[in-house]
């Protein structure tokens, strides 16, 4: 950390230092002889040109972040003795070469001294190790905390309180609870869960009001619990992760029954962070209640306090194709603008006292008091890893100010991404910590070796001058986050640097302190302002992203086109003088043109996706994609199209359908049709649903047809062919819509895969009777989840898989699959596969039979994730 001491009476004018008498000792001028003008501080107070202290901060991020990358946790006594062996080598080598200057005299006490690269070698490797150990430590402790799956599903009492902000609807609740105790006492349970409480339905069919919770209030509940279990996709939201980060160690629902099993103890239990959150949920209801049936009411409320969870889906959309996602989160830009603005003022007030300026300089108590408005407003905003990382950053530069001792920005980019990873070694799991420390080191990165330029004696040219330079940022912003929002999210705006250059200053300096001030401030009006100044934005921003190029939408980049782009990125924002640098874009191609690799002609690639109860099935060939069945409709915003099915497509870079197969109107079939609809271009629909089904009449004017043997058609020489229902069935009121589904036969090149659908034993029944000879399959996608009404052992023995996939939900209701029915398929000598303890299934299949089989769960395994028992029926 390089600088000088400043005078004590920066910020303040001649006549306030002529009151406070002689310049003290701590107050040494730049100008001092005596003071050394161009020490680095290595970390302990000492001088020296190449300091140890960031590639101490940067080991340490990097072991913290290799730990999330394993697939199992090493033994916490190794990783400790690992590092205490790595401790004592560096310890040995550093005072050898100490040994070694004083020798050679070589260390003078008024010169400063490089640290010899193969000791900042050694520093990084010991600091890598020990954030290892340390975030195995944690990880450790708290996989230790974990329900035991004996007690999931069972009746268990707990006491605790609600332990943040409770999202609440409709629909019921949902909220993080601390436990605190639990009955039975033998019964084990983790410290924190999440729970949902579901509006119990009247006796008279009517909608029963929904349940409420405040933050901070003690209940006592009986609730039924499971461990943490997600769908495993790849390019899929990892659930896991996200309730492992924030330690929510399982989730479960509150069990009542005729009014009993939730009764309220405490209306508040008083304990110092249920204070923060309760002081949020009282701004959320004023919001809600100021801005009542107000589109964008839960944009001002994500502003003012960080709360999200009222943005509808649609907005989001409009924020990710417009680029402007940051804004509405509380960012680094809000906190910075916010600790900057109490800082001035503080600063201001504090010049006006001589008592306090011959205790501190007015500029650093303005320091602390920013520093201290950036923690409230970081707390109230739910200390997500953008507010984290900025108060971190501000934290460190005032302290610094107040030891004057002035720090680089890389330094303190460093001190910061390591203090947020010593206190959640996790925040590398959530898209925020990337976005968020990557934006700040692109801004490091081109400002770094430039010289700042005259800003012209006019206001004219100073206002063109901060203009150029707005745009220069904006520009290095855009062009380095690519990689990063490629990767997290599938996507690049285009249009982003015109949406942040009216968005940024609008909401950074209007509309964002307003729904500040409104926190303090008595009365609606600043929200409401707020609002009045969001909207016409909004709408604007909403005209954008409407446009047809206002996002770049692909696959997932491979690993070493990251890489490469993150040489272009350098390469592109490095200063002036440096040779090259347009040649940088080159090195950004790759992660736009080198696309995954389509199976070859004659073989398709089959994706059976983890969409819990339900199908959802992806048949890739070389140049064309089917999807058969879109997965459940979990409720009116949510469904298996939009959060699973969409998202796999964009990661393997399927742009388009050749063909939509929904094989039933059951709701855990066709549930995501609407919305994959909406958001894929599909050339033709085949269906067994009604005429007048929501999803065909909302499909658009695409071309739909019904699903009737004897279809046919091939891609790419692998062929598709229908085997179920019949005309006859559709015109037979006893048909129940499961023995509707359609069959669908895919043959790549002699090796047969069977979609199944939800058939039952009749029309089973109707297939060996009619079609024996074409039933017979390498893969089949067992029928009805494995429901004791399919799968018959005729039908069993008539198709005779070597490899039979079962679609259940994970501790699903109805009991899929039924140990009987897959006792018959491995009789048979079928190996078993389940989504919901595998997660989603990926094979080829082609010439060569089956190749390349991954289950997404074993693949992509974290030590996070859940691993159910697979002798419950998964095998090989």
């Amino acid at each position: 950390m390089c600088g000088v001491r400043s005078r004590a009476s920066i910020g303040a004018g001649p006549e306030s230092r002529n009151k406070r008498g002689p310049i003290r000792p701590n107050d040494r001028s730049a100008s001092d002889p005596t003071w050394p003008q161009d020490a680095c501080v290595n970390g302990s107070g000492s001088a020296s040109p190449a300091s140890a202290t960031p590639v101490v901060l940067a080991g340490f991020a990097a072991g913290v972040a290799l730990l999330q990358t394993r697939a199992t946790l090493p033994a916490a006594t190794g990783a400790w003795l690992l590092f205490a062996i790595a401790l004592a080598i560096a310890a040995v080598a550093w005072r050898r070469h100490a040994l070694d200057r004083a020798a050679t005299g070589a260390a003078v006490a008024t010169q400063a001294v490089a640290t010899p690269r193969g000791s900042l070698i050694l520093c990084a490797l010991v600091a890598a190790i020990g954030g290892f150990a340390y975030a195995a430590w944690r990880a450790d402790l708290r996989l230790a905390d974990a329900l035991p799956e004996a007690w999931e599903g069972a009746d268990v009492v707990i006491v605790g309180v609600v332990d943040d902000l409770p999202d609440l609807s409709d629909r019921g609740a949902r909220f993080a609870f601390a436990v605190e105790r639990v009955e039975p006492q033998e019964a084990r349970v983790p410290r924190r869960v999440s729970l949902s409480w579901s509006a119990e339905r009247a006796e008279d069919d009517a909608e029963a009001e929904a349940p409420v919770v405040h933050a901070g209030e003690r209940w006592r509940f009986t609730v039924r619990l499971k461990r943490p279990h997600g769908y495993a996709n790849p390019g899929g939201f990892d659930l896991e992760a996200w309730l492992f980060e924030r330690n929510l160690r399982a989730t479960g629902y509150v069990h009542v029954r005729g009014g009993e099993g939730a009764t309220r103890i405490d209306a508040f239990a008083g304990r110092p962070l249920d204070v923060v959150q309760r002081a949020r949920e009282r701004v959320r209801e004023r919001i809600a209640a100021a801005l009542a049936g107000e589109t964008y009411a839960g944009v001002v409320a994500a502003l003012a306090i960080g709360d999200q969870r009222a943005i509808p889906d649609a907005q989001w959309t409009v924020f990710n194709r417009t680029g402007i996602g940051h804004l509405v989160s509380i960012s680094g830009l809000h906190v910075t603008a916010l600790a900057a603005l109490a800082a001035w003022v503080v600063a201001i007030a504090a010049r006006r006292s001589v008592r306090i300026t011959d205790a501190l300089p007015a500029r650093s108590v303005g320091a602390i008091a920013g520093v201290v408005a950036a923690g409230v407003y970081t707390l109230l905003a739910g200390a997500e890893v953008p507010a984290q990382r900025t108060f971190a950053m501000l934290a460190a530069g005032a302290a610094g100010l107040v030891l004057a001792r002035q720090s680089h920005a890389p330094i303190l980019w460093l001190w910061a991404l390591a203090a947020v990873l010593a206190f959640d070694p996790w925040a590398v799991l959530a898209p925020g910590c990337w976005l968020s420390f990557g934006a700040v080191a692109v801004l490091i990165l081109a400002v770094s070796g430039r010289v700042a330029g005259s800003r012209g004696p006019t206001r004219a040219s100073r206002v063109a001058a901060t203009i150029g330079e707005g745009a220069r940022t904006q520009w290095a912003v855009t062009v380095g986050l690519v990689p990063f929002t490629l990767v997290l999210f599938g996507q690049v705006s285009l249009v982003s640097p015109i949406a942040n250059a009216v968005a940024i200053p609008l909401v950074t300096l209007a509309v964002a302190p307003l729904a500040v001030a409104g926190i303090v401030v008595p009365g609606d009006a600043c929200f409401v302002a707020a609002h009045l100044l969001l909207a016409p934005l909004m709408r604007w921003l909403t005209w954008l992203a409407e446009a047809p190029v206002a996002a770049w939408v692909q696959h997932t980049p491979l690993a070493w086109t990251i890489a490469a782009a993150a040489l272009g990125v350098a390469w592109l924002l490095a200063p002036r003088g440096v040779p090259g640098r347009p040649l940088g874009a080159v090195w950004l191609l790759p992660l736009f043109v080198v696309m995954p690799e389509p199976p070859p002609e004659g073989s398709a690639r089959i994706a059976v996706l983890d969409v819990g109860q339900g199908l959802a099935v992806v048949v890739r060939t070389h140049a064309h994609a089917l999807v058969y069945d879109t997965g459940p409709r979990w409720h009116a915003t949510a469904d298996a199209g939009l959060r699973i099915v969409a998202p796999y497509l964009r990661h393997e870079g399927i742009g388009r359908l050749d063909r939509l197969v929904i094989s039933h109107q059951d709701l855990d079939h066709a549930g995501g049709a609407a919305s994959l609809l909406r958001l894929t271009p599909v050339d033709r629909v085949v269906s067994s649903l009604p005429r007048d089904h929501p999803a065909l009449a909302d499909a658009g004017g695409v071309p739909s047809q019904r699903c009737e043997r004897g279809m046919h058609w091939e891609r790419d020489g692998v062929k598709f062919a229908v085997l179920h229902p019949t005309p006859a069935l559709y015109d037979d009121p006893r048909t129940r819509t499961n023995d509707l589904s359609c069959v669908v036969l895919v043959d790549a090149g002699g090796t047969r895969v069977l979609l199944a659908g939800d058939i039952e034993s009749r029309s089973e029944a109707r297939l060996l009777r009619e079609l024996r000879d074409l039933l017979a399959a390498h893969v089949l996608v067992v029928p009805h989840h494995g429901s004791r009404t399919s799968s018959t052992v005729p039908f069993v023995a008539a198709v005779d898989p070597a490899i039979a996939i079962f679609t259940p939900g994970y501790r699903n209701r109805f009991g899929h699959p039924r140990a009987d029915v897959v006792a018959r398929y491995v009789a048979r000598g079928a190996a078993t596969l389940r989504t919901d303890l595998d997660g989603a299934i990926v094979f080829d299949a082609g010439p060569a039979g089956i190749e390349n089989l991954a289950r997404t769960r074993h693949t992509w395994a974290r030590y996070w994730r859940d691993r159910p028992d697979m002798s419950a029926g998964s095998s090989n």
